[in-house]
């Protein structure tokens, strides 16, 4: 390719490099994924949480609602309560057994009627809450004791375990989920633990009703991320390891290339690499031969003819294009003054120049040197103006225009129509000529608004009084309708492809 010269780094150096940039995205984009991955198992904790509060919330206010039925009764004999104390169990849902408290004593039972046992508030969290591993009746399963209590009276509802652990299995799925009552804690096994809980290391989300005293805590054992990772990222490794092989590829062929593109621009300008090709520019109405514009082409000794848009942009960015232009307006002089006498009279030549050729007096030297090759009054030198890069008005460059049109040098404006800046070049610069770019061409007969465009342009060429050259005509239909239209000359393929200076020579005798 263009633009390269002898890597300077060692093969081992390269391969390093090379290796490093495909391991970047691909390193990255598993950064990325991680993160993206602990987003979402924190969303699932989190919603797991939200919702198991939901449903113990739910399970907790049938028992509430059972307690506060029963709280007026406690105090009264119990063989007269035992039957409303029975109908709320089988009432609620959830509800294993009720119970009437006096002075802290447990003294009537839904499950044994008369009883006796002390009851302790401080072992109710909050006074409200007591997470047990079981009692006489079922030593091995949970139990949720719910208080309440007003005065001398209390009622004692209870939650089995077994609804509990069910709702911690059903809800929690993948997640390790668990019920947090003061310091005892409920798991899904249907567990009592009253040993501090350990840590859950991935996506923990803790969350308390705010009902009820009681807590949830959701979240993942050690490795869950990678886990989900590779379960539901396998398409988007594939595409991160494929950006890395692209990514390696692209930085193995970039230290193939020049460290600096200008040394190669330099050295093919010295080596005399950059050679005019011609393309015919022919009048419009009798489609002879009004002149000809000439354009740059890089004869690369590997690469062979390489295309402007591959070199311009970086000998504009670098200033070569200066001495580079130089260089086409003296082999164009070479190779054309010597058959002034097969020219058209006051034969046009195109070059193009960019706005760093307008940044000091040097163009005026070129520009007339380039005109004294010819005999006085056969062509007419038209420089046009290319908009890659805004010209901006200074007393420099107005100076400039000014001397070019005392030396009677022409001005055109390429590409009219598609650069940032066309209009403000016709009222500072005082040009000679508007170019139709290729593109409102290559519409006509077939975009509406592209030929409306195309019209607006021509109308404002003749109230200007400039000259309009339309480019990329390729078919009779354009030509024929550029012709009825009044365009002074027409430039494309069905006149003649850029050509090398010999090839040109030869049909310029021709016509």
């Amino acid at each position: 390719m263009p633009l390269t010269l002898k890597p300077r780094r060692k093969p081992a150096v390269r391969t390093v490099i090379t290796l490093l940039a495909g391991l970047v995205p691909v390193l990255l984009g598993a950064i990325i994924l991680h993160m993206q991955a602990e987003f979402r198992l924190t969303q699932n904790t989190h919603q797991t949480a939200v919702e198991a509060v939901r449903q113990f919330d739910l399970m907790l206010d049938n028992t509430a609602h059972a307690a506060q039925v029963l709280l007026p009764l406690a105090g009264q004999p119990c063989a007269d309560v035992t039957l409303a104390l029975r109908e709320q169990v089988t009432r609620r849902p959830f509800v294993r057994s009720t119970n009437l408290v006096w002075d802290n004593t447990l003294y009537c039972s839904s499950l044994f009627g008369d009883f006796k046992e002390k009851v302790d508030p401080g072992e109710y969290t909050q006074g409200k809450l007591w997470l047990m591993n079981g009692n006489p009746v079922t030593p091995d399963t949970a139990l949720l004791v719910y208080r309440l209590s007003e005065g001398r009276q209390g009622a004692l509802t209870t939650l089995d375990g077994y609804h509990l652990s069910n709702v911690l299995r059903l809800i929690g799925r993948q997640t390790l989920l668990r019920l947090q009552v003061g310091d005892s804690w409920l798991t899904v096994d249907g567990k009592v633990h009253e040993t501090p809980p350990p840590e859950l290391p991935v996506a923990r989300s803790s969350l308390q009703s705010s009902r009820y005293a009681y807590g949830v805590e959701a979240g993942f054992p050690e490795g869950e991320v990678w886990r989900y990772m590779a379960s539901e990222y396998p398409p988007l490794f594939s595409l991160l390891i494929f950006f890395g092989v692209i990514a390696g590829t692209i930085a193995h062929w970039l230290q193939k290339r020049a460290s600096s593109p200008s040394l190669e621009l330099q050295r093919a300008l010295e080596a005399g690499e950059f050679v005019p090709y011609f393309q015919p520019v022919v009048h419009g109405d009798n489609k002879q031969w009004a002149g000809v514009e000439v354009l740059m082409r890089w004869k690369h000794p590997k690469e062979g003819v390489v295309p402007p848009d591959l070199f311009i942009p970086f000998a504009e960015h670098s200033g070569l294009i200066v001495p580079m232009t130089r260089s086409l307006m003296r082999q164009t002089a070479a190779l054309l003054a010597p058959h002034t006498q097969h020219l058209n009279e006051l034969f046009h030549i195109g070059i193009n120049i960019t706005a760093n050729h307008c940044q000091d007096l040097a163009l005026v030297d070129d520009c007339r040197e380039f005109l004294a090759a010819f005999s006085p009054g056969s062509v007419a030198l038209i420089l046009e103006l290319t908009e890659r890069e805004l010209i901006v008005p200074s007393p420099v460059t107005l100076q400039l225009f000014e001397q070019l049109h005392e030396l009677g040098v022409k001005i055109a404006i390429d590409d009219f129509g598609t650069g940032h800046s066309s209009l403000g070049y016709l009222r500072q610069f005082n040009v000679d000529f508007l170019k139709i770019d290729q593109s409102f061409v290559a519409m006509i007969g077939a975009d509406a608004l592209s030929g409306h465009i195309l019209e607006s342009i021509i109308e404002l060429s003749g109230k200007l009084d400039l000259g309009i050259v339309a480019e990329g005509v390729e078919t009779l239909q354009q030509s024929d309708y550029l012709a009825q239209h009044g365009v002074n000359f027409l430039q494309g393929y069905l006149y003649g492809r850029p050509m090398p200076g010999a090839d040109f020579i030869i049909e310029l005798k021709n016509h």
